[in-house]
């Protein structure tokens, strides 16, 4: 199977970083999903079903996965799903997981930082890059004032 969906949920475990022998840094943790629906008789929110996820995050990933998210948190969460069945003993089951793409906080219910990790295979730019970057912003943002009107393509109004 390999549908992938976006999941809006809490954090519900801390979640666990591990590193495999072969090197693979892997992130996992549960999340739980829970439909809400005002009912307008009552004038309040009621939760409806839970669903549970254990949602892995891999490499990179799963490094800034381990320093960003924390239980209790509101995240949203895409990746592959996989679903499984399970046997312990007398005990039989299903696991839903989910391969995780992407992770990041839900910004409905709170604010977020974003700082940008630097790769390994990344360095600082040299001051020639930096030079010929600030060249390109500079001929960018005098491009409005160097094309006359008349050939100025009109901007469509979004109404």
């Amino acid at each position: 199977m390999n549908d992938t969906l976006c999941i809006t949920g809490t954090v519900a475990t801390e979640p666990r970083h591990s590193i495999t022998t072969a090197g693979l840094e892997i992130t996992s943790f549960r999340l739980a999903s829970t439909a809400r629906r005002f009912d307008r008789e009552k004038r309040e929110w009621i939760d409806g079903h839970t669903n549970w996820y254990t949602v892995s995050a891999y490499r990179q990933l799963a490094r800034h996965a381990q320093e960003s998210i924390r239980k209790g948190e509101r995240v949203i969460v895409m990746g592959r799903l996989r679903i499984r069945e399970w046997e312990n003993g007398q005990k039989t089951g299903m696991a839903v997981e989910i391969d995780a793409d992407a992770v990041g906080h839900d910004l409905l219910f709170g604010t977020s930082t974003f700082t940008r990790a630097i790769s390994r295979s990344e360095s600082a730019p040299s001051a020639a890059e930096e030079a010929a970057v600030g060249n390109a912003d500079a001929a960018i943002s005098d491009w409005p004032s160097t094309v006359p009107a008349s050939e100025r393509e009109p901007v469509p109004t979004p109404f």
